[in-house]
């Protein structure tokens, strides 16, 4: 894979790795698998055919079994649970660069294409969001293979806009508004899942990320900026936010800002932090880990 580059066939290729990694205990949806789901409501499976105690709602008595026996019975039923899952990758300027592997864009790409493969084995639907700055490009969420298939093409799509719009001078869209507009498609049950550098982010992104989680179960996957271990050493032309161009020397790692742990495994409580620098596989991992915490 090309660190600037996404590409659908290194996105398909991670399913084998998704559908390899050892399995979690049940989430919240008693699924199998780590894949969460909310309760929707009462389904139309029967789980079991019980006698009447009060409080039970009159609408699940069973007319016939009540009849047999002389005495009240009720019906239970197996609750429908929602298996959505709306992936949403940051693909605005500040995500196209890095200095190791991969463009930040692209580790979200990975990291979204894992969790996406997973919800799939899993038997869930899949849907995407692609944020950039000429706007974002979205998929309905489907099932099965295709629904895949279909949120990596228009991630590819959505990269490839993205880089042509950096390269014509654009600048961040805020966050903020750009998940005003996720709002719009994303569902009332299900999972969210965004991975993004959190930059610019806008006035409202508190906001943003609030309704987004009373939309659904909202996951935060937090993509680096490539310098948790510092810059190799050379010289470096930089652009500071207002667009002047600067001069820099980093003589080694140690020159690079401070990013907190060094492992993100370090703090399984917080946000998911993905390193570019980081292959899949390990990124998986990290993914995992958060997403077994209670």
């Amino acid at each position: 894979m090309s660190g600037a580059e996404l590409r659908a066939a290194d996105l398909v290729a991670l399913r084998g790795l998704a559908g390899a990694a050892p399995r979690l205990p049940e989430g919240l949806g008693g699924l199998p698998g780590n894949f969460r789901a909310r309760q929707k409501g009462q389904g139309q499976d029967v789980a079991d055919i019980r006698a009447y105690v009060p409080g039970d709602d009159a609408r699940a008595v069973d007319r016939n079994v009540t009849a047999r026996t002389g005495t009240l019975h009720v019906r239970t039923h197996h609750a429908d649970r929602d298996r959505t899952l709306l992936l949403v990758a940051d693909f605005r300027p500040s995500m196209l660069w890095g200095v190791r592997r991969a463009f930040r864009s692209v580790a979200a790409a990975e990291a979204l294409a894992l969790l996406g493969w997973r919800a799939v084995e899993a038997g869930g639907r899949v849907g995407g969001v692609a944020l950039t700055a000429r706007g974002n490009i979205a998929v309905p969420a489907r099932g099965r293979t295709r629904a895949m298939l279909a949120v990596i093409g228009a991630l590819v799509r959505a990269h490839d806009l993205a880089l042509r719009a950096a390269a014509d001078g654009l600048d961040d869209p805020p966050l903020d508004a750009a998940l005003q507009k996720v709002l719009r498609i994303a569902g009332r049950r299900g999972e969210i899942c965004l991975a993004s550098g959190f930059d610019t982010p806008g006035a409202g992104l508190d906001l943003a990320l609030a309704e987004l989680a009373d939309r659904g179960e909202l996951r935060r996957i937090r993509i680096d900026d490539g310098l948790r271990g510092g810059l190799p050493a050379g010289h470096y032309r930089l652009a500071t936010p207002s667009g002047q161009a600067v001069g820099a020397v980093f003589s080694g790692a140690g020159d690079g800002p401070p990013a907190g742990p060094s492992d993100p495994l370090a703090d399984p409580l917080a946000d998911p932090v993905i390193d570019p620098a980081l292959p899949p596989a390990r990124a998986l991992q990290i993914l995992d880990m958060a997403h077994g915490r209670p």
